[in-house]
């Protein structure tokens, strides 16, 4: 069984007692889920949950459920209401820059430090590219790439994430300043990977992809792509937490454009909020992404503002916490506007 929250509400004021439920403790409030169960798909109340069983309960009290904040030294990133995750990649092939900030540490921690006085709450810094037919890097290569930016980033009071797959990388970036590890692998690719998460307690971001072993693009269809997600996701999540990682440092994210067809990312993107249903908080990485110039035209990587900035505002209002972006000061302006609707729907 699954159940995605629907019939979203401007405020609980104008509903019953019991009427209405909050989504996942942020800015949303829904009346009544989709459910997907054995072949069924119907519609039922949120005060009439209880009568679906456990499983319906377990996935109620995950979904509405608030997400505890993350507090990482001095700082504290908070999932009340949508944040914003600013991309910067060092790495020679970035698909968004071309590797415009390869090999110049000072210069990557600059525009770091730009974006996180535009807005973002969070830097996630990478040194290898995931773009299809990217070329593996050794992992020592990778770590020297990301360390000097993350040193100089956590020593300006930036909170930073590495966006790695390898257990190496992790270790030292989180030895320079690092609070947070995001894997497009889960914890899969690198057998020590799972080991130094759990060891250093930091949170960790585990992204679906269908064969994380053979890369982040591999993998062969879906059966029902959103549920198929949410089940990997959910045994994965399982699997890190009984390997000693706490279920509140866990963040989760469906992987749009990793393995997916555009048929497949505009299924996952038009079904958000189902992942509530995980009892973690979710990030949102759609920025430039593909399925953006399949829409438009083929317009080009640096051609994809408008639509990045309309995914990041769907992923708002489905109210996924973390919208890793490239465009951080747009971005962060978008979800201000719709922060004000939201305050203003709120009262009436």
């Amino acid at each position: 069984m699954h159940l995605r929250p629907v019939q979203f509400v401007d405020t609980p004021a104008a509903h019953p007692d019991g009427a209405v439920a909050r989504l996942a403790g942020g800015m949303q409030w829904f009346a009544a889920y989709e459910v997907l169960d054995a072949g069924r798909r119907f519609t039922i109340p949120v005060a009439e949950v209880a009568a679906l069983g456990a499983r319906a309960a377990t996935l109620h009290a995950r979904v509405t459920a608030s997400r505890p904040a993350w507090q990482l030294g001095s700082r504290t990133l908070r999932f009340d209401q949508p944040q914003v995750a600013g991309i910067l990649n060092v790495t020679p092939d970035s698909f968004s820059d071309g590797g415009a900030l390869h090999d110049d540490p000072a210069a990557a921690a600059a525009a770091g430090v730009a974006m996180a006085a535009a807005g973002a709450a969070l830097i996630d810094v990478g040194g290898e590219s995931t773009r299809p037919g990217a070329a593996l890097v050794w992992e020592e290569d990778e770590a020297r790439r990301v360390s000097p930016v993350v040193e100089r980033l956590a020593g300006a009071g930036v909170l930073v994430s590495v966006d790695t797959r390898k257990a190496a990388v992790m270790d030292t970036a989180l030895s320079a300043g690092a609070g947070i590890v995001n894997d497009v692998a889960a914890l899969l690719w690198d057998d020590r990977a799972l080991e130094v998460v759990a060891r250093s307690g930091a949170p960790v971001i585990l992204m679906h992809s269908p064969d994380p072993k053979s890369g982040p693009h591999g993998g062969s269809g879906y059966a029902n792509v959103v549920t198929d997600v949410f089940d990997w996701l959910e045994a994965r999540v399982d699997a890190v937490v009984a390997g000693g990682v706490d279920r509140a440092r866990i963040m989760v994210d469906p992987g749009i454009g990793f393995g997916k067809s555009l048929a497949d990312n505009l299924a996952l993107i038009n079904n958000l909020a189902i992942f509530h249903g995980l009892g973690c908080p979710i990030m949102l990485g759609a920025s430039r992404k593909r399925l953006i110039g399949a829409l438009s035209n083929e317009a080009p990587v640096t051609e994809r503002l408008g639509g990045s900035v309309a995914l990041a505002v769907t992923g708002a209002h489905a109210g996924v916490q973390l919208l890793r972006v490239h465009d951080v000061a747009e971005t962060v302006q978008a979800l201000r506007v719709w922060r004000g609707l939201r305050d203003r729907a709120l009262v009436g």
